[in-house]
């Protein structure tokens, strides 16, 4: 499902397991990107806990502001007694393996016992729930109550038992693109291509609907099945929030680091071209197995980011094409306003490069 390492990531910098590469200048043992592939991006969170915002301070310092009691999106709530439809929740499904495990989450498999259908269920224990949890919980579930796309996670039922909530979303077995990312190492572009159009098609529909993500990267893309071919559908909206018509009424600085907009670091406010910003970062990711922005410094990292410094290194980028490299720097673009947006079009049939973004 991804949620609980979503959850798990939403912390401050810590060890990891994997790291990201060396930078591309030091020579690796493939003739074009790191042998290795990429071994860990940068996936812990400005906030350390879901829904606790940090806003940047004129000293580069991010700076924690009093956690504000989670408001209601559209009369939702997680108490409400509609959530379940009534019925008990082990009433109707059995719940199965651990799929994955999280801050304040467990993620299991379950079956639902009228259908026989497989699920993946979200477990978020309520003791110890902070008003920043319960928000980002609230707001996940009023977003995806109102999603309906191909290509965005299905949230299937919400329960409210006494000691836990249950997100109930279907189950795809192809689990995260980031896992995939390791496994490959990079993507091919005609690969990448047919993955980022999907996100775009996903990022589309959810700006129509006013909705900004604010959190994309490969943790929280699902993968339908272990195909090579697999489609994509986006999860974890935690941190998503509504904009209105004007479209630059944000200002709280949320994501994860490695795929935060520019405009976020420097405390402006924002709306939806922050998320055509982490889609280039993933672009970037796919064709080359390494982020445009890496360094084992927070601060330094987002001085990076905010002068929108990166570059596409040999011998890792000799045999990409300039289409491909153009459709990254159309979106790796520090002013907001020239970036490119979520409407797209498509360029010659003879292009290798992934579908591009209309101004």
């Amino acid at each position: 499902m991804g949620c609980a390492n979503s959850s798990a990531q939403r912390i401050p910098a810590q060890p990891s397991q994997m790291q990201p590469p060396a930078p591309p200048s030091v020579p690796q043992q493939s003739p074009r990107r790191p042998s290795a592939g990429y071994r860990r991006m940068p996936s812990d969170k400005i906030a350390s806990k879901p829904g606790t915002a940090y806003r940047s301070s004129s000293s580069l310092e991010l700076v924690p502001p009093p956690p504000p009691p989670p408001p209601p999106m559209d009369g939702f709530s997680p108490e409400s007694p509609t959530c379940g439809y009534g019925i008990g929740f082990t009433d109707q499904y059995k719940l199965g393996e651990t799929l994955g495990t999280g801050n304040f989450s467990i993620v299991r498999e379950a079956l639902h016992k009228p259908s026989g259908q497989r699920y993946a269920i979200k477990c978020i224990k309520k003791s110890g729930l902070s008003n920043d949890e319960l928000e980002a919980l609230t707001t996940e579930v009023a977003v995806l109550k109102q999603m309906k796309h191909p290509n965005i996670m299905i949230l299937h039922d919400f329960f409210s038992e006494p000691d836990w909530y249950y997100l109930v979303t279907e189950y795809m077995d192809g689990g995260e693109l980031f896992d995939r990312i390791v496994d490959k190492s990079y993507y091919s572009e005609r690969e990448a291509r047919d993955l980022i159009k999907l996100l775009l098609e996903a990022i589309k529909y959810c700006h129509e609907c006013n909705v900004v993500h604010r959190d994309l990267k490969p943790e929280n893309l699902l993968l339908t099945s272990k195909l090579d071919d697999a489609s994509i559908k986006l999860a974890d909206f935690g941190f998503a929030k509504r904009v209105d018509m004007h479209d630059e009424g944000l200002k709280t600085a949320c994501g994860t680091p490695g795929y935060v907009a520019p405009e976020i670091l420097k405390g402006a406010a924002y709306g939806k071209s922050v998320d055509i910003w982490s889609i280039g970062v993933i672009t970037f990711i796919l064709l080359c197995g390494y982020p445009p922005f890496h360094d084992d410094n927070h601060q330094a990292l987002f001085r990076k980011i905010r002068k929108g410094e990166f570059a596409f290194d040999s011998p890792f980028w000799d045999a990409i094409s300039d289409d491909a490299k153009h459709f990254i720097k159309q979106m790796l673009v520090v002013d907001n306003k020239k970036r490119y947006r979520s409407s797209l079009h498509a360029r010659s049939p003879r292009s290798r490069s992934t579908n591009v973004l209309t101004r």
